[in-house]
């Protein structure tokens, strides 16, 4: 029997982002269902996000449209600076581009 992981590599926090990255006017039902979490968990961390300065958040019309602070640096790096667009660009690059970028990092 394969036991099924019961962790995940990032974060929801994490997740959020990426699914902001792929689509700035994603809905918050639709992130809630991509990472299978309430809306109310996602309207919670989309918050964090933006009383921390990862995201801007403005309205257009009936929609949110969110923007990734890309400059910032990910809180959890000490020592070097790395900033979160640079991880984000990575983990949502087309598989080539992470072909390529595993390559480069050998």
């Amino acid at each position: 029997m394969v036991l099924v992981a019961s962790w995940s590599f990032l974060t929801n926090h994490g997740r959020t982002l990426l699914c902001i990255a792929r689509d700035p006017e994603v809905r918050l039902r639709d992130i809630a269902t991509s990472l299978a979490i309430s809306e109310r968990r996602t309207y919670a961390i989309v918050t964090d996000l933006t009383d921390a300065g990862y995201i801007l958040k403005r309205k257009e019309g009936r929609r949110n449209r969110y923007e990734i602070q890309t400059h910032l640096p990910l809180p959890e790096f000490t020592g070097r600076d790395q900033a979160i667009g640079v991880v984000l660009d990575l983990l949502s690059a087309p598989e080539e581009r992470r072909r390529f970028a595993r390559r480069a990092g050998d």
